[in-house]
């Protein structure tokens, strides 16, 4: 029996690493939408290959474009935001949840009421509302499993095991592409040389991220959303071979390490075949090439956002989704060269000192509405943070 699965950012990395393995079984599934940003000829290319039902594209000037694109091939064209609803709404056994940022949660939000499996790439979901969306997703029989390298790590070193027995739980990380910089020269870093990763191939935000870390700090608060655990219990370590994703230690001192290449399509496959294991065209390691694992403490002064992510847990209520709209805004005024690259830190600090005074994070109610009310409003206020900081 065939599978209906859909894709949420098919022509982002995630989403193209996913395209990659329904191919190399297509028969397997029937695939139901296929979403994009702006990469019409991509989106357009992947829909017909994959005879898809429907192909959404975010930018709604962009819809004559893709419709010429899929002219005769039977494709529905469709554009924005409630188009994106409605393809996630559309019945699939499994939703893949690639869209980049906050604008990833309402599709992940839809695609859950059907009663799916949604593989959560989008880490800003869980961030932003992990209490309420991992309740959303129980209320509807529907199941979430992780795409995150890291979560996918813990995951599958969890399988068999009693969440009560976990002492801690280690996320790894690369360091980016300024692990070994002078921290003096972090604020003068251009864009190019932050878009350039020393281990993964992703997409330009997520590995400017991954230099300054906010990419971790989010996966920090990501993995006490969705596994349960106290912050305490959580925290990372520099690994710059990036082979080892995580590590869970148990009570009785011992630690669970998953180790594999730096390839999505390890995680993406372990969501896409779960509960089975399947072959899958990722390298095999050769341990005695690689001859040996480092690891370092995170210098905090380095990577100001491991604090920010910490305080984030540690206040709650809506100050993850202050934070990653700040973060996505502070981010777009780094691009922008409105700001530098250590400034990013200072906008999202600046935004959460003025919001947690007078615009109450930390006791309102979680819902969706207030959810994205907050990260409309902290938009604003990364943005009154980056003129005060100019650059």
């Amino acid at each position: 029996m065939t599978r209906r699965i859909s894709i949420l950012g098919a022509t982002g990395s995630i989403g193209q690493s996913t395209i990659d393995l329904i191919r190399r079984d297509a028969d397997a599934y029937d695939v139901v939408a296929l979403t994009g940003g702006r990469n019409v000829a991509q989106l357009a290319s992947d829909a017909i290959a994959l005879r898809a039902e429907v192909a959404v594209v975010s930018d709604e000037s962009q819809l004559d474009a893709l419709r010429d694109a899929l002219a005769g091939s039977g494709v529905v064209a469709a554009s924005g935001a409630s188009a994106l609803q409605e393809a996630a709404s559309r019945p699939a056994d499994w939703i893949m949840s690639a869209i980049v940022g906050a604008a990833g949660l309402a599709p992940g939000w839809a695609a859950l009421e059907q009663g799916s499996t949604l593989a959560l790439a989008n880490k800003e979901s869980l961030v932003t509302a992990g209490p309420i969306l991992m309740q959303h997703a129980a209320d509807h029989g529907a199941r979430i499993l992780p795409v995150d390298s890291e979560h996918s790590a813990v995951f599958q070193a969890l399988v068999g095991e009693d969440i009560a027995a976990v002492e801690r739980i280690i996320i790894t990380a690369s360091g980016g592409a300024f692990r070994d910089r002078p921290i003096a020269t972090l604020n003068n870093v251009t864009v190019a040389q932050a878009s350039s990763h020393p281990n993964w191939d992703m997409g330009q935000r997520i590995t400017i991220d991954s230099a300054s870390m906010f990419n971790k700090a989010l996966e920090l608060i990501e993995t006490k959303e969705f596994f349960g655990v106290l912050p305490g219990q959580i925290e990372t370590i520099v690994h710059p071979e990036s082979l080892i994703h995580a590590l869970v230690g148990f009570n009785d001192g011992a630690l669970m390490a998953h180790v594999g290449p730096p390839d999505m399509r390890h995680a993406i496959g372990y969501a896409l075949h779960w509960p089975d294991r399947r072959d899958l065209p990722v390298a095999r390691l050769d341990l005695a090439q690689i001859g040996q694992l480092n690891f370092r403490a995170p210098d905090h002064a380095r990577y100001p956002a491991l604090a920010l992510a910490a305080r984030v847990m540690e206040e709650g209520g809506l100050t993850g989704a202050a934070f990653n709209a700040a973060k996505e805004r502070a981010l777009d005024g780094f691009i922008g060269g409105e700001i530098g690259f250590m400034d990013m830190a200072r906008v999202v600090a600046a935004t959460l000192d003025k919001m947690s005074a007078h615009d109450g994070l930390q006791n309102a109610t979680m819902t969706l509405d207030t959810v994205l009310d907050t990260d409309r409003l902290a938009r604003v206020r990364a943005g009154e943070a980056i003129k005060m900081t100019g650059h």
